[in-house]
């Protein structure tokens, strides 16, 4: 392909592109815009990790150097060097990455630069009369791979013994930043400038004129975010999270406690599971960085603590997780050389402090759902009165809710943790919309 080399640094030295030919046709057949294969446009992507970078993974395994961990039975002190240390093993005798590559590879993706920055993304067309289109997006250390159990389903309800008038075109890109969507050439693309990034993709490099959007955790933001300022252009937003577009607008945008209304309270011990990350990746990111990208043991460990502890898995992360799934989601950030850019993304939501782009009430004007799943529910709250809570609670105001539903299990990445709950929401939400 005649633009490769141009393109490479963006992608890291790991990415491979291959046949560009075959994407025009696939958009021709489910009726969006076809364009000339050309700079700033898409071509087909798929992965090919160069085996020498795998054999550097290997030594690097190997070479480790284990801190002592006593008194850490809990993960009081944070990640346990035992459990990891089980864990590190099955990745250097058992894991298989040629498997991962190939299922990855399985589903169809394509790769395209929006304002100079790249953006990956798996599209697989809707099998129906009338196919919505649906953007779905991660958050963090969430990748694209987690939303894999709900594509294609969403994408093909028939062959899952569901109506093929519930079908979706599903589009389900890496933020910016994070695995195959980077390393980003410039700093500053947080989720709002990223809820941008999106609405150039759906609009104007796969031609759809209306669409949906559905996130968890940072894309929850970005599809709140396009539910604010693209309403017109939105069917629709489903929400895993009812977060806020102006969290981060405080005096202590580091603090995850920050925006509490309730300041009395001693604050739960869930949501101290999310402070050490917030403030280190909100105030100092790249330092963290620097360890990260150079020790696959140290981003396992940063990022088991969180898979363990915002789970629904009781302590267990192979409750929720494979370790099939807990190492692939390692290799994406890891083989991209992301995890410091996927950081960022908390730095530069305080740096770049949220501005509405209109004053109408509610704040997220386009339709909106929320899934609620009870391994999330606060204190004192049960799957049963979830949504009547939430009604009553501060957060309601900021949505046009149509449609609100709570489950008894699943936590925070619900489309890997609970995906029938997901696909049966999603489904039930947008069959009651105009397209």
């Amino acid at each position: 392909m005649t633009d490769t080399p141009s393109l490479s640094p963006l992608y890291g030295r790991r990415a491979v592109l291959q046949g560009a030919a075959a994407l025009a046709p696939a958009l021709a057949s489910t009726g969006a815009a076809a364009m000339p294969l050309a700079a700033d446009t898409v071509e087909p992507f798929r992965v090919a990790i160069p085996e020498r970078d795998l054999a550097d993974l290997r030594r690097r395994l190997a070479a480790t150097r284990w801190p002592d961990d006593p008194g850490n039975d809990d993960w009081g002190y944070g990640t346990n060097a035992r459990y990891l240390r089980g864990l590190v093993d099955y990745w250097r005798t058992g894991y298989d990455w040629r498997a991962a590559e190939r299922a990855i590879n399985a589903l169809p993706a394509y790769r395209t630069r929006i304002d100079g920055i790249p953006i990956h993304f798996i599209r697989v067309p809707g099998k129906g009369p009338k196919p919505v289109p649906i953007i779905i997006t991660h958050g963090w250390p969430w990748t694209f791979w987690d939303i894999e159990k709900v594509i294609r389903p969403l994408a093909d309800p028939a062959a899952h013994g569901g109506d093929p008038g519930d079908a979706f075109d599903v589009i389900v890109p890496s933020l910016p930043g994070y695995g195959f969507s980077g390393p980003e050439p410039v700093a500053g693309v947080n989720f709002w400038r990223t809820a941008d990034l999106w609405h150039k993709l759906m609009t104007e490099r796969l031609g759809y004129p209306r669409y949906a959007a559905s996130g968890g955790d940072w894309g929850a933001l970005v599809s709140s975010q396009l539910g604010h300022k693209y309403a017109d252009s939105l069917i629709g937003v489903h929400l895993m999270h009812a977060m806020l577009l102006d969290q981060f607008n405080n005096a202590r945008p580091w603090d995850v406690t920050a925006r509490s209304w309730d300041t009395l309270t001693p604050v739960p011990a869930a949501t101290m599971k999310f402070v050490a990350h917030f403030a280190v990746q909100v105030v100092d990111p790249q330092s963290l960085a620097y360890a990260m990208n150079d020790s696959p043991v140290g981003l396992l460990a940063w990022l088991l603590e969180r898979w363990r502890s915002w789970g629904d898995g009781g302590g267990d992360p192979e409750r929720v997780f494979t370790r099939e799934h807990m190492i692939t989601t390692a290799m994406i950030y890891w083989l991209t050389g992301t995890a410091g850019s996927s950081m960022r993304a908390y730095a530069d939501a305080a740096r770049y402090p949220w501005k509405p782009s209109h004053d109408l009430k509610p704040v997220v004007q386009a339709p909106t759902g929320i899934t609620f799943l009870g391994g999330e529910n606060p204190p004192g709250v049960t799957t049963e009165n979830r949504v009547a809570a939430f009604k009553a609670g501060p957060r309601a105001g900021f949505f046009n809710s149509v449609f609100l539903n709570a489950h008894p299990t699943g936590g925070h990445f619900g489309y890997y943790e609970n995906p029938p709950a997901v696909i049966s929401d999603i489904r039930t939400m947008f069959r009651r919309l105009p397209a």
